[in-house]
């Protein structure tokens, strides 16, 4: 299984990004249980921002996040989105998209939780 993850870049105050992720799946494996987002600023540990359970679609945010940032689900099998909204310079960081396979994930926002990584995308907000 690989992540593959698009978007980020580059914005202003205030303004909005959209990530996307889609887990790339050979063989015979079942979809992922939980997918989502995380991100590391330089100095500070990885923080789950927003995920979503593949089955139900529960979703899971930071406090930070809230009514900023949604998490949705792709057309396309084993995607998400994470559309960005109001950023601000502290949503400066490398984000992650996670995703969690063959496992109970009983802490949503936990990066333990999870077993397969994307490479990282970078947002910077000024």
């Amino acid at each position: 299984v690989q992540l593959v993850e698009s978007g980020g870049g580059s914005v202003q105050a205030g303004g909005s990004l959209r990530l996307s992720c889609t887990a790339s799946i050979y063989g015979d494996v079942d979809s992922s249980d939980c997918m989502g987002w995380f991100r590391q600023a330089p100095g500070e540990e990885r923080e789950g921002v927003a995920v979503m359970f593949t089955s139900g679609g529960a979703t899971h945010y930071a406090d930070s996040v809230k009514s900023r940032f949604t998490i949705s689900r792709g057309s396309a099998r084993d995607t998400v989105t994470l559309g960005m909204n109001a950023l601000k310079p502290e949503d400066t960081a490398m984000y992650y998209c996670a995703a969690a396979f063959g496992r109970v994930v009983n802490s949503p926002l936990s990066e333990f939780d999870y077993n397969v990584w994307g490479q990282g995308t970078q947002v910077t907000v000024s």
